[in-house]
């Protein structure tokens, strides 16, 4: 048993890539929490011999937050000095022989993340934060520089062993960058590889790249990576190897003369003994790596599950490992490895020191791969110290951080021997009690109230207390059975049960042997031993005096009581101290005074502690309880709570103490002298515990997450620090982490800096199998417990700091008034006693001060509590608490009085209106109504709607939804609740239709008319939207419904919209609706395949792709092909059919068309007329026929589409229009003048094409080659020609014709002579005077608009100025009127008269209605355009037109040529 300090220390902190370093000599530093541990490592460490060579010397104390870097200064001479960077925002440079700060600074604006002392520069530190700024301090100058290279989070940096200026940098998202701090922080190399956290950066030792036989080229994974720029090869940073550990879970090898990867070290999965590979090790990785500088080709790095790697470089390809420690079982890490760092003792051994998440450091000798030693830690508070009565020297100890520890303090061989034990407790260890007689068997109890049972010598998970207090277990003791467990035989119960005292007060007997059955509350045995009415107190402590005959309670109100087996009478109770009791022990028995065994030292949340000497009381064994209110010793001199105190096993009387003020202190108790006094904590102590076996030794732990072993003979002081020592304590303690809330800052993307709480990424919390729970703490904040649970047994513990903000009082009034000086509060007990307990009538004295004390009317009758209530509810309503007010009334019953005060003030409530029915019906459905009114005013109408409900006002609530345009909700309602025929529902559909139908929601305007049973509303709000979808929605409505007529009509519609977009399928799937659109189909099917055919022909722009499959035949007459596919798809074969047909669309009527008709439009409305056509064929019916086909051809001269005529003529009268003339002719009909009409017209088209024919400079040209000429004549040409105005066709006779062949009168085909002796059907006499009269018609109104217009015009410039007389604008208005430039001199100056103009026109109407109506009627080709045509033809082809013809037109050019249009024409032909 060595005579040496030890300390168990924090755990070094989770997740810093360097939060560890170590120079030669054999010194080691961790950072933990929010200081830095030292150890000596090696011969100078002075261990016992044959122990492990370290020992943990001191601690840097000074940041306020978790340390999250610490790195030495390896240069020679400077050895002692060092840097540590903190989340409180500074990095400080230390001197660890004087543990002092030599200086510090706070550049950074951000959590530090890396720090880095250059191996090169004596006096550089380099750091860089989460933002990506990085700063470089030079120590001797004081000088700073700023880089700020990239806007990621710097996980890591390592400046360069080789050269002074160069840094590597690791980032979060994978990226590293080497940057030279010479030249602004320039990156030299970018490298990209990785895709998570770089997690560590390690320099290869030598310089160059020789040291791997590295064939780059075949060896590299991956194409060469660009570094961003082109630099010089300069001998630096030509070369070096560069090696990075990544979560990625690859570690990489850069070149940096290329700038690129060379190598990829994937980690291996390596399963460990005795069970697979636990699923979260993959997820859960840190890589962190150390590259030796004595043997460069080789790597160590960390994995998965915590163990360490040395990998084979020279042999890349193999990926060739060797495992840490692969013989000895359990000596690997069994968690995640943080950092590595090499160290080289005095006597020249290399050894490398890791950290890890296990809480264990570990030393390993880089020459045989096993580990030397480990050093235990604890990342949580020490609560309890309790060493072994039966194994002597081990010592049990209860932290905070999930795991019991069981040090046994007498390993020869290693003064660390600490067995953890995690399964099963998974929260703060509080409590903890060895079985007096059984081997191994250790009681422990947690925070959140949980008891069991731990064999320390095997590994089976601890039975556990089916009984679990509520709160925080304080303290187990073993002790014998009290009823009901001792009724049992001998046999049948336990010698000792467990005994354990909860943060709620209670304490509970638990049988070892049935821990599953139920444990007992003793206070139900105290209750009927001792007969006690009252009510128990709240027990916060229990100890049982070494001989089991006696049990101390101690109670939060600090009394103490005494009680006496076997059924717990009690016997005594100490009043003295007066704060909850903390801590009570026994003196032992075993002195060389027995009677001192009757000692029981107590300590509590006062800071004296009392020593009682109880042999009197227990021999004297009184009737009744005694009370005791004198110690027999005091012990005064701690400043703070007494949490623990121990009696020394070796001494008689003497006492430890363990106290809030941060020391322990050892007492003479007999002597009432303090000893000596331990200072070696940094935080409050917590538990304290003597050693069995050496007498000058203790043991401390504190919530600095330590425990010390200390001896009492190496102490400087004897007593508690007083004053001013105290001050200096304090700000010692003080400096530990603040146990504020947690941070407002969220923890860094860097890990879960919280340890404390149970880490979210590992859950082990849940799943025993996988490893102890991690709630260590955040190395910066203390554990989560802010004020520490009043230890043991604060009343107020975590709980309520926890608490929500506190509800407003109900009774503040009378509150405050019980809080206020204690004479006052004395003097109420005393009126309240008076009033209570007289028996006469109360004086007026007291009358007058009970009316003063109103708040005693809590304490005395009806009357004085009603007044409180109306004191306090006045109060309520002054301070804007309505409803604090209103439930004061309702306690009281008045509740109609608070409904009528609250409907008048607008402050009525749901649970008010809840509570209304108590005061009767009516009341209610008042209260209800007032409600909804307030409600209506507060915009909540639905709301308000639901009350009327529920007072069964439907119409009502019907009607406020309605009037609010809640109209959904309103027709919910009444279709719920009224009868279905009842009128309002109809006019709840009709109003919200029309309101969606006005906003353009038509479908959902349609829904509400079908509610209404509107139908046809509904039809007709579908189709508003005009598109193919919603018409053809509408028409199958129409149809469902019955609506047949507009069922069609939308159908039609429906079709045409179709029809635009060429869709011809879907066109007839709409048409197939109705049987009444069957003639629409027709004139469909005949428009597709006529599309079609001129699509053929290339005469239509517009491609279809949609057509039918019975369009696409080719074969045969067009005419044919109509009948046949109308046979074959439309079933037409009958007469009647035909004729059934034919009725159907003769209703049909279209209007004329003109110039700007639109095509498609054009074409449908020809179509119907040539569905006539066809149809009246079929039925025999020619005349019809011909008038149909007229129609067509009509149409399209109107709308001056020629192609159309023509392709009309081409389709429908291919042979011309004789077989119609026979037709006619055999019905002995005379030859109409529709028929002459259309002869004329086709004739026409003819005349056209031959002139075309011969204007085209071609010899060959033949009149027939009609391709040709539709290529040319495209439907603008055309339009030009048809608008009749012969000046443009002036053109082809205007231009010469040099090439135009002499004798091609002598090629004209028979059939163009034969055409052209035809052409006199066109010179029709009737048919020109009557287009010349319409023509005069046309100009004489066309000359009065212009009249109109220039009046106007002169009109609106007098107005604005002082224009002209009225004859004046006349004159000019007539001036303006004169002909045309081209028309004869004599006439420009010859200006019409209105009168004139008026003869004219009715001149013209006269001689127009004096033609037959049958010339009238059906459109006849320009008589004079076909006259000039022809005069044309014969100048261009002499001889091909006959002389008897061509003096017909000329006369005929006379007689009628006299407007304006032909004036000009007639005279050059005509003279």
């Amino acid at each position: 048993m060595g005579q040496d300090p030890r300390t168990l220390p924090p755990s070094p902190n989770w997740y810093c890539a360097r939060c560890s370093d170590a120079v030669p000599g054999g010194l080691f530093g961790f950072a933990a929490r929010t200081s830095v541990f030292l150890v000596r490592v090696g011969p100078s460490a002075g261990a016992i011999p044959g122990t492990p060579p370290f020992r943990v010397i001191g601690e840097l104390v000074g940041h306020t937050e978790r340390v999250s870097g610490f790195t030495f200064s390896h240069h020679p001479g400077q050895y002692n000095l060092c840097a540590t960077s903190s989340d409180d925002g500074t990095v400080k440079i230390w001197d660890v022989e004087t543990k002092a700060v030599v200086t510090e600074h706070a550049l950074h604006q951000h959590t530090i993340s890396a720090l880095h002392w250059s191996p090169q520069v004596k006096d550089l530190i380099v750091s860089g934060d989460e933002k990506g700024v990085v700063f470089c301090y030079w120590l001797n100058r004081n000088d700073s520089q700023h880089h700020f290279i990239e806007p990621r989070t710097i996980f890591c940096l390592t400046c360069s062993p080789h050269h002074e200026d160069l840094v590597a940098i690791g980032y979060k998202d994978g990226i590293v960058v080497i940057i030279d701090i010479s030249k602004k922080g320039e990156v030299i190399h970018r490298l990209r590889g990785h895709d998570d956290e770089i997690h560590s950066i390690a320099w290869c030792p030598l310089p160059g790249e020789d040291c791997l036989s590295i064939n780059q080229e075949e060896n590299s994974e991956e194409p060469e990576i660009p570094n961003g720029k082109v630099i010089e090869q300069t001998p630096v940073t030509k070369g070096c190897y560069l090696a990075t550990g990544s979560k990625d879970q690859t570690i990489r090898i850069w070149s940096c003369s290329r700038g690129r990867g060379v190598m990829i070290l994937k980690l291996p999965f390596l399963k460990r003994r005795g069970g697979g590979i636990d699923p979260t090790v993959k997820e859960r990785l840190w890589l962190t790596l150390h590259w030796p500088k004595d043997q460069p080709t080789q790597l160590v790095s960390s994995c998965f599950g915590g163990e360490l790697l040395l990998w084979d470089l020279t042999q890349s390809w193999r990926r060739k490992y060797t495992l840490f420690s692969a013989s000895s079982e359990g000596q690997n890490h069994s968690r995640i490895v943080f950092n590595l760092c090499p160290l080289q003792t005095e006597d020249d051994k290399q050894l490398l020191l890791s950290t890890s998440m296990d809480r264990d450091v570990k030393c390993w000798d880089m020459a045989t791969l096993e580990c030397c030693w480990t050093l235990p830690s604890l990342g949580g508070f020490a609560y309890k110290l309790a060493f072994s009565p039966v194994d002597m020297g081990c010592l049990a100890i209860g932290v905070g951080d999930g795991m019991i520890r069981v040090w046994n303090t007498l390993s020869i061989k290693n003064n660390y021997d600490v067995k953890n034990f995690w399964q099963g407790v998974k929260s703060k260890v509080t409590a903890l009690c060895w079985h007096p007689a059984k081997e191994g068997c250790l009681a422990f109890g947690t925070d959140d109230g949980k008891v069991g049972l731990y064999d320390t010598y095997s590994n089976k998970p601890p039975q556990i207390s089916s009984t679990y207090h509520k709160k925080t277990v304080y303290t187990l003791a073993w002790g014998p059975p009290l009823p009901p467990i001792s009724l049992g035989g001998e046999g049948d119960r336990p010698s000792l049960t467990l005994y354990s005292c909860g943060g709620e007060g209670i304490v509970l007997q638990h049988n070892p042997w049935k821990l599953g059955g139920e444990a007992y509350d003793i206070n139900k045995l105290i209750r009927d031993t001792n007969s006690i009415k009252y009510k128990l107190p709240v027990h916060t402590e229990i100890s049982w005096k070494a001989d089991g005959k006696i049990m101390a309670l101690g109670n939060e109100d600090g009394s103490i009581e005494i009680f006496q087996v076997p059924n717990l009478k009690l016997i005594c109770t100490i009043q003295q101290h007066h704060k909850l009791v903390n801590t009570i022990s026994w003196h032992h028995e075993h002195g060389s005074q027995p009677e001192l065994s009757y000692l029981m030292a107590s300590g509590s949340n006062n800071a004296v502690i009392y020593v009682h000497n109880l042999k009197t009381v227990i021999e004297s064994n009184p009737e009744t309880p005694v009370t005791i209110t004198e110690p027999y010793r005091t012990l005064s001199g701690h400043t703070a709570k007494i949490t623990s105190v121990a009696w020394s096993p070796h001494h008689d009387g003497r006492l430890v103490s363990a106290s809030y003020d941060g020391t322990a202190q050892v007492w003479d108790t007999l002597r009432e002298e303090p000893l000596c006094n331990f200072r070696g904590h940094r935080g409050r102590l917590l538990c304290v515990a003597w050693s069995p076996l050496d007498p000058d030794c203790i043991y401390s732990g504190a919530d600095d997450f330590c425990v010390y072993k200390w001896l009492t003979s190496m102490q400087e002081h004897s007593r508690p620090p007083q004053g001013k020592k105290s001050i200096e304590l304090e700000k010692k303690r003080l400096s530990q982490p603040k146990p504020k809330p947690k941070k407002k800052k969220k923890p860094t993307s860097r890990a879960p800096v919280k340890q404390e709480v149970y880490d979210g990424n590992e859950d082990e919390s849940i799943r025993e199998s996988s490893g102890p729970v991690e709630n260590g703490v955040s190395d910066q904040e203390g554990e989560e417990e802010a004020r520490e649970p009043e230890f043991p047994s604060g009343v107020a513990s975590v709980e309520s700091l926890t608490k929500k903000r506190k509800a407003r009082s109900m009774l503040p009034l009378t509150t405050s008034l019980d809080h206020r000086s204690k004479e006052e509060l004395h003097q109420d007990c005393l009126v309240l006693a008076t009033a209570k307990h007289s028996k006469a009538e109360l004086n007026k004295e007291v009358s007058a001060d009970l009316e003063e004390r109103f708040h005693l009317g809590l304490f005395t009758d009806r009357g004085a509590l009603y007044r409180m209530i109306e004191v306090e509810g006045k109060g309520h309503l002054e301070n804007g608490h309505p409803e604090l007010f209103h439930q004061l009334m309702l306690w009281k019953g008045d509740l109609k009085g608070v409904l009528q005060t609250a409907a008048e003030r607008g402050e009525l409530t749901d649970s008010l209106v809840a509570m209304a029915p108590v005061a009767g019906y009516h009341v209610w459905l008042w209260a209800v109504e007032a409600f909804a009114k307030q409600l209506c005013f507060q915009d909540q109408y639905v709301k308000a709607a639901s009350h009327l409900l529920s007072i069964h006002k439907v119409y009502e609530a019907v009607e406020l939804l309605k009037s609010n345009h809640f109209y959904r909700e309103a027709i919910a309602v009444a279709k719920a609740r009224l009868r279905p025929e009842d009128p309002i529902l109809k006019d709840l559909y009709l109003t919200w239709g029309a309101i969606l139908e006005k906003d353009g929601h038509y479908a959902v305007a349609a829904k509400c008319y079908l509610g209404a049973a509107c139908a046809y509303d509904a039809a007709k709000v579908l189709s508003k939207k005009g598109d193919a979808a919603s018409l053809k929605t509408a028409a199958e409505l129409a149809s469902i419904v019955g609506e047949n007529e507009l069922s069609s009509s939308l159908a039609l519609r429906c079709a045409q919209e179709l029809l635009l977009a060429r869709n011809w399928v879907g066109a007839q799937e709409a048409l197939k609706l109705h049987e009444s659109l069957k003639g629409q189909r027709l004139v469909f099917c005949l428009l597709e395949l006529l599309s079609r055919h001129l699509e053929e022909r290339q005469l239509l722009e517009a491609k279809s792709s949609s057509y039918n499959t019975w369009a696409t035949g080719t074969a045969g007459p067009f005419v044919e092909r109509v009948t046949a596919v109308w046979k074959s798809t439309f079933s037409l074969e009958s007469p009647e059919q035909y004729q059934a047909a034919l009725q159907q669309l003769q209703s049909i009527k279209y209007p004329s068309a003109t110039n700007n008709t639109p095509s498609k439009q054009l074409l449908l409305h020809i179509c119907h007329d040539l569905t006539l056509a066809v149809l009246s064929q079929q039925v025999a019916s020619w005349d019809a026929a011909v008038e149909a086909l007229l129609r067509a051809v009509v149409r399209s001269y109107d709308s001056g589409n020629f192609t159309i005529m023509q392709e009309v003529h081409s389709a429908f009268l291919p042979e011309g229009c004789d077989h119609l003339k026979h037709k006619l002719g055999e019905l002995q009909s005379l030859i109409t003048p529709a028929f002459k009409s259309l002869e004329a017209f086709f004739i026409y088209g003819h005349l056209y094409e031959f002139w075309w024919s011969l204007s085209r400079h071609c010899p060959k040209s033949s009149v027939w080659v009609r391709a040709s000429h539709r290529r040319t004549a495209s439907v603008e040409q055309s339009q030009q020609i048809n608008n009749a105005t012969p000046e443009e066709m002036d053109s082809g006779d205007s231009q010469p014709e040099p090439n135009r062949p002499p004798e091609l009168d002598v090629r004209l085909t028979e059939e163009s002579k034969q055409m052209l002796i035809t052409c006199k059907e066109l010179f029709s006499e009737k048919h020109a005077s009557l287009q010349n009269s319409q023509r005069t018609v046309a100009e004489v109104q066309e000359t009065l608009a212009e009249m109109i217009r220039q009046h106007q015009k002169s009109q609106v410039c007098k107005s604005t100025t002082n224009g002209p007389d009225k004859n004046e604008s006349e004159q000019a208005a007539e001036q303006s009127l004169s002909s045309p430039q081209n028309e004869c001199k004599e006439e420009k100056n010859q200006p019409l008269s209105l009168p004139e103009l008026t003869k004219r026109l009715t001149e013209a109407n006269e001689k127009i209605a004096k033609f037959p109506e049958s010339v009238k009627i059906w459109p006849f080709p320009d008589v004079l355009e076909c006259c000039l045509i022809l005069l044309h033809i014969g100048s261009q082809c002499p001889g091909s037109v006959t002389q008897d013809m061509q003096q017909q037109a000329q006369e005929l050019l006379q007689k009628y040529g006299n407007t304006k249009v032909y004036k000009r024409y007639c005279e050059t032909f005509c003279t």
